[in-house]
């Protein structure tokens, strides 16, 4: 497969100017808008300049988990659960929605460039969203029917259509990218392992066996000099602390069912999103030591910083809403009503948060 290398080796100031000019326009009109994924089917958008609901968005699908945004903000992508595909959605109204079939039980979006990457699980059972109220998690399906490997789809978003196929591991979860955007790497849940691939060609790099500290690696962060990765371990309440040639230097204890995670935009704090501890824990980026425990909702597993870093916004699916956390008193400041099961959270302009990262 043949592939442009401008998508994938953009240079510090040539990614730092067209995230300049790709944000002047947002920017000029307010703070930007937020898009949360909800798994009833619709995409919720919350006016970052009044921190209040706007209209929400049709993604013609059901199950919307995974989410991403293009580095323009043109355009939205989702994950859907419920119909084993993806929407491509024109955030402007003009054109409708794309809807591009993936496989079986798709979840985690990142976008690159012209392409997105969709994680899917094969060995999964899938299926609608659970009804609300019901006391399940609907990724508990770990051992259902066996150890097929896991897949990420690479969607070309102007062609419309998957390129191509990475083969990762059981149950594939969450993506990153290398600083030099070379490399995937992949948590992988049950296999107990996170992967390395090469991003152009799909190449399995680095298998990382993770078994001997804790289960199920979920939540993956890069740090924005590039040289550590965080990675939660959502079974064992740990996180893993990664150098970049992908070698466990730490392991730090978290409250339970860790998964969401991110380090602030300079590096100096991680933000853990523990779902059943009920908090978003704030760690020292240097010393690991925590800084506060933030009280939050039910099942908040995913979450964004505004871009301009005064907040953070986290997705609570259980309590449906989304928590408006001031990101320098670690207080929540408001609690925007977000019906139907809250999953994933991205803005634009792009900010750092757990899915996404700014260009």
């Amino acid at each position: 497969m043949k592939q442009s290398s401008r998508n994938h080796k953009l240079t510090p100031i040539f990614a730092l100017i067209i995230g300049l000019l790709g944000s002047t326009s947002v920017i000029a009109a307010g703070k930007g808008v937020a898009y949360i994924s909800n798994q009833d089917g619709a995409v919720t958008v919350i006016d970052l300049e009044t921190l209040e609901t706007k209209a929400p968005m049709s993604i013609a699908a059901k199950g919307p988990r995974g989410i991403g945004v293009t580095a323009d903000g043109k355009h939205l992508i989702t994950a859907n659960q419920g119909d084993s595909n993806i929407s491509v959605v024109d955030i402007s109204g003009t054109n409708p929605t794309k809807l591009i079939a993936i496989g079986k039980n798709p979840e985690f979006v990142r976008v690159l460039g012209d392409r997105a990457y969709i994680a899917y699980e094969p060995s999964s059972k899938g299926g609608p969203p659970p009804q609300v109220g019901v006391d399940t998690d609907e990724d508990d399906d770990d051992d259902e029917e066996g150890r097929i490997p896991g897949r990420i789809a690479i969607v070309d978003l102007k062609k419309g259509k998957v390129i191509k196929e990475i083969v990762g591991k059981p149950e594939t979860e969450g993506l990153e990218f290398s600083k030099d955007g070379k490399k995937l790497i992949v948590t992988n849940e049950s296999d107990n392992s996170i992967t390395v691939h090469n991003l152009k060609s799909g190449k399995l790099l680095k298998s990382v066996s993770v078994g001997k500290y804790g289960n199920r690696p979920r939540g993956i962060k890069i740090s924005p000099d590039g040289k550590t990765y965080l990675v939660t371990l959502e079974l064992s309440d740990k996180m893993l602390v990664l150098n970049d040639k992908f070698e466990v230097t730490r392991e730090v204890n978290t409250g339970k069912t860790p998964y969401g995670v991110s380090y602030d935009r300079e590096g100096k704090r991680i933000f853990v999103a523990a779902s059943k501890e009920k908090t978003l824990q704030v760690f020292d980026a240097k010393t690991l030591e925590k800084i506060k425990d933030v009280p939050t909702g039910e099942r908040c597993w995913h979450f964004s910083f505004t871009p301009d870093d005064q907040n953070l916004l986290l997705a609570c699916g259980r309590s449906n809403e989304v928590l408006v956390i001031d990101a320098n008193k670690l207080e929540v400041t408001k609690r925007i009503p977000a019906a139907g099961l809250p999953w994933g959270i991205v803005t634009y302009p792009k900010s750092t948060g757990s899915i996404d990262l700014p260009l």
